[in-house]
């Protein structure tokens, strides 16, 4: 694993690697832990700028370039925008279950699913991934993933008070 070729990719690659992870594991977290406290609140709507960063930084990526500049990933960024305006609205009218639905697809969606396809051989992930020590980055890619499942499955249990 080297981040030599994340260091040398464009300014804009940098920003939106430097959103996704975060919100990565902070959607991980706020997935796996309860719901509605001040605290899902301010680390949601700090998640919520980070997937925006994510989505309005993607525009000035262009390596794969079917139809000007842009490919299928620019949809999931407009996709991304518009489910962020529509996850905090449906939050604000106590809509809780498509706030859930919005917020869930935005995180497997935007950020599992396209993550894992950043990894696809020819990717600037997949050389910052696989390069240098291949058993390293494996390791550690499979230490994230079972961190990242480990808190989507884990839920706290919440005490009974008699």
């Amino acid at each position: 694993m080297t981040l030599e070729p994340l260091l040398n990719a464009a300014i804009a690659i940098q920003i939106h690697v430097a959103a996704v992870v975060p919100a990565a594991i902070l959607g991980a977290y706020l997935l796996a832990w309860p719901k509605g406290t001040p605290r899902h609140r301010l680390l949601g709507k700090i998640w919520m700028v980070l997937m925006v960063v994510t989505a309005l930084s993607s525009f000035f990526i262009h390596q794969i370039n079917l139809v000007y500049g842009f490919s299928p990933i620019h949809l999931l960024s407009v996709l991304v925008l518009a489910g962020s305006w529509r996850a905090v609205l449906a939050a604000r009218r106590h809509d809780i279950r498509t706030h859930r639905r919005i917020v869930s697809g935005m995180y497997f969606g935007g950020i599992v699913v396209a993550g894992l396809a950043t990894l696809l051989p020819g990717r600037l992930m997949y050389a910052v991934t696989f390069s240098g020590n291949s058993w390293l980055a494996l390791a550690l890619l499979g230490l994230v993933t079972a961190a990242i499942g480990a808190a989507i499955g884990f839920r706290p249990r919440r005490s009974r008070v008699a």
